[in-house]
C-alpha cells in the first residue's frame, strides 16, 4: 500500500499480468490453440532479463518476440517465463520476468495489454499503469 492509500493502478497491473501468465501457462501445458499467437515486448535491461549478448546489443532497450509455431522449452512461474526461440536458425534461451513486459498481444483475437514496467516512472510522475485494448488489426496476407 502506498503512503496515500491503496494503489489501484498497481493492483490492476498485477491482475492483468495474471491474465498474461495464465495465457502463457495454457501455451506451456496445451500448446497454442487455433490461430492464437503472442507478441511479447519487454525491456532488455530490466533486472532479471536474460538474453544473449548479441541480441541485447541489437535490442538495447526493448525487444519484441513472437510465440507462434516454433518455440521450445516454455516454462512459466509466478515471476516470469523462460522460452527458447530461434534467431537466424540458432536457438536462444530467454528469461523474462513479468515486470519487464511492456506489451502482450494476441492478434488472433484482437487482444492487447500494455504495461509500464515497474520502476519506469518518468520524473517522479506516475504514468497510466496498464491499458487493455480490443484491437481491430489489418489483415496480413502471406504468399
Amino acid at each position: 500500500m502506498s503512503a496515500g492509500g491503496i494503489d489501484y493502478g498497481e493492483l490492476m497491473q498485477m491482475a492483468l499480468r495474471g491474465v498474461m501468465q495464465s495465457a502463457l501457462e495454457i501455451a506451456m501445458n496445451e500448446g497454442l490453440p487455433g490461430n492464437h499467437h503472442y507478441y511479447i515486448t519487454f525491456k532488455t535491461e530490466h533486472p532479471g532479463v536474460e538474453v544473449a549478448t548479441h541480441l541485447k546489443a541489437q535490442y538495447a532497450d526493448e525487444m519484441t518476440v513472437v510465440m507462434q509455431h516454433q518455440f521450445e522449452g516454455l516454462t512459466v512461474d509466478k515471476d516470469g517465463f523462460a522460452i527458447t526461440l530461434r534467431f537466424n536458425r540458432k536457438p536462444e534461451r530467454l528469461i523474462i520476468p513479468f515486470d519487464a513486459v511492456t506489451a502482450f498481444v494476441d492478434p488472433a483475437v484482437n487482444f492487447a495489454l500494455h504495461f509500464q514496467p515497474h520502476g519506469d516512472e518518468e520524473d517522479g510522475e506516475t504514468m497510466s499503469p496498464v491499458s487493455y485494448t480490443h484491437l481491430t488489426l489489418p489483415t496480413i496476407y502471406s504468399v
